[in-house]
């Protein structure tokens, strides 16, 4: 068996979310305290601002999350002609010939496999993975080796098959 997804997606599903969350908590908690031991009147000081800016920032944190990183599965692994797929602590093993479509991003960071296939699975019709694939600037331009590759597969099975 060989691994397809990266090993970081844990630290970007579960890791990230709380630092970018504690950063936001203690800053506004240091404001907070600069603003109690100010030798100025606290009252006078404008109390919204401080306020909107960690609000802003946790919601573009909760957008982000929602959007890029939420649906990402923990572990996808090619086994042969078979996909042994993670998440949560389950196990589904979905065939090669039941995806249908590859779709790759290249522009987003972490990027995103998705793989549709033909009938539900117990993780849904779409199967999102982040690619154990290279990293650099030049990278991120090409297509990703490893949808390349399931694109390749998927293709040649179906061509077997008929």
């Amino acid at each position: 068996m060989r691994r397809l997804s990266s090993s970081l997606t844990f630290f970007y599903k579960r890791v990230f979310p709380v630092l970018w969350v504690g950063f936001v908590l203690t800053a506004f908690g240091l404001q907070i305290w600069a603003m109690q031991h100010a030798r100025a009147d606290a009252s006078s000081q404008p109390f919204l601002p401080l306020l909107l800016m960690p609000l802003f920032m946790l919601g573009v944190m909760f957008l982000l999350y929602r959007k890029l990183l939420h649906d990402l599965l923990d572990e996808v692994w090619l086994d042969g002609d078979n996909l042994v797929v993670t998440n949560r602590g389950e196990k589904i093993r979905v065939a090669l010939r039941d995806v249908m479509n590859v779709n790759a991003s290249t522009m987003t960071n972490p990027r995103r496999v998705t793989l549709m296939l033909r009938t539900d699975s117990r993780f849904g019709r779409n199967l999102t993975f982040m690619p154990a694939s290279p990293r650099g600037f030049m990278s991120a331009f090409n297509p990703d080796p490893i949808a390349t590759e399931l694109i390749e597969r998927v293709d040649a099975l179906r061509g077997a098959s008929r």
